[in-house]
């Protein structure tokens, strides 16, 4: 029987366990020996990562083939326009490939949001917005990337599912283990 970890990683702390200088890594916070990622999210995002102590459920999960959705809840400036919203769930064209289609829809700020530190950036005259994106892919800073081809520069990112699994319930820096049933 596999274990898996599901954590709310916070902001600021690196998706390995080797440290590197300025940031904190999941040593830090998860204190098991022989889990691992089953991927990733970047320094600057927040939410949901999956560690595992099986190699073909961490492949099984980190792998678009088997189809996991993540969604990612974003905090974007600006407010989304119907061409906007069109482009992101139809793919976007990026330097380097073509995203696949995204589920995409305007969310209200989520009401159980921890504060991040540090704050998001506030302009006074620029509104944000948030919307709920599903993907069955994830690229090296994709969604950021998404957003930014369509003139919606993300704020704030926030993973809050990879399939089945979510972030009910554990705030930023918290973990749960759980047995998996391959």
């Amino acid at each position: 029987m596999s274990r898996l970890i599901i954590f709310n990683k916070p902001y600021g702390v690196i998706c390995q366990f080797t440290p590197e200088a300025g940031y904190k890594s999941l040593k830090d916070f998860i204190p098991l020996p022989n889990f691992y990622p089953a991927g990733r999210l970047d320094a600057n995002s927040e939410g949901l990562v999956l560690l595992t102590d099986d190699g073909q459920l961490q492949n099984r999960i980190s792998d678009p083939k088997h189809k996991y959705f993540k969604t990612y809840w974003v905090q974007v400036e600006g407010i989304p326009d119907q061409g906007a919203l069109k482009k992101l769930r139809q793919g976007i064209v990026l330097k380097d490939f073509k995203t696949q289609p995204a589920q995409l829809d305007l969310m209200d700020e989520p009401t159980n949001l921890w504060p991040r530190t540090p704050p998001v950036r506030f302009r006074k005259h620029i509104p944000t917005s948030w919307i709920a994106l599903t993907l069955t892919e994830g690229k090296n800073r994709q969604v950021r990337r998404m957003t930014a081809a369509v003139f919606l520069p993300t704020l704030r990112l926030i993973r809050y599912a990879i399939g089945t699994y979510t972030l009910q319930g554990i705030a930023p820096g918290e973990w749960r283990i759980q047995n998996h049933l391959s």
